[in-house]
């Protein structure tokens, strides 16, 4: 279903992160999240001194326009080790399949994926933790009688 509208991401926080600085400093580790929705990015503050379970309890907003009737819509948490003298370390990275989220805020007008817990991985898929987050699709009006018409029972319920 092609649909447009924000999708908003509740970033909570992080458990268990596994860092990879040479002195072995795990405490040391000081986290951030790069989101990435396609070609949108956002930053989340750095969580200082935070070591492996960082809170950031932050919103970041993406404007979904969706034209592809049939395609993934994935949700990319890059997680970061911010360092000042060199540059920054991956941590792990979670994969959320927002899709069927959107196709419901398509549906319905808004569509709400209570607070879960996502695996942190590396490339090779081993585990680095864990990443917790809340996420909402809210359809623009626009879209939203796109979707109602294409039903064929939004004049019933028009006065």
């Amino acid at each position: 279903m092609a649909g447009s509208g924000v999708l908003e991401v509740h970033l909570v926080d992080a458990k268990g992160l596994t860092g990879n600085d040479f002195l072995g400093e795990i405490g040391k580790i000081d986290p951030y999240v790069v989101v990435q929705y396609r070609s949108q990015e956002r930053k989340s503050s750095v969580a200082r001194d935070q070591g492996k379970n960082p809170s950031w309890n932050e919103v970041f907003k993406f404007q979904i326009n969706s034209t592809a009737a049939t395609g993934q819509h994935k949700l990319f948490l890059r997680l970061m080790d911010r360092d000042t003298f060199s540059r920054d370390d991956f941590l792990g990275e979670a994969t959320i399949n927002v899709t069927d989220l959107i196709n419901l805020g398509m549906e319905h007008g808004t569509w709400e994926m209570s607070e879960s817990k996502h695996r942190v991985v590396l490339a090779d898929k081993t585990y680095h933790g864990e990443i917790r987050v809340s996420l909402t699709f809210t359809a623009s009006a626009k879209a939203q009688d796109h979707a109602e018409q294409v039903g064929g029972w939004a004049h019933s319920f028009r006065q």
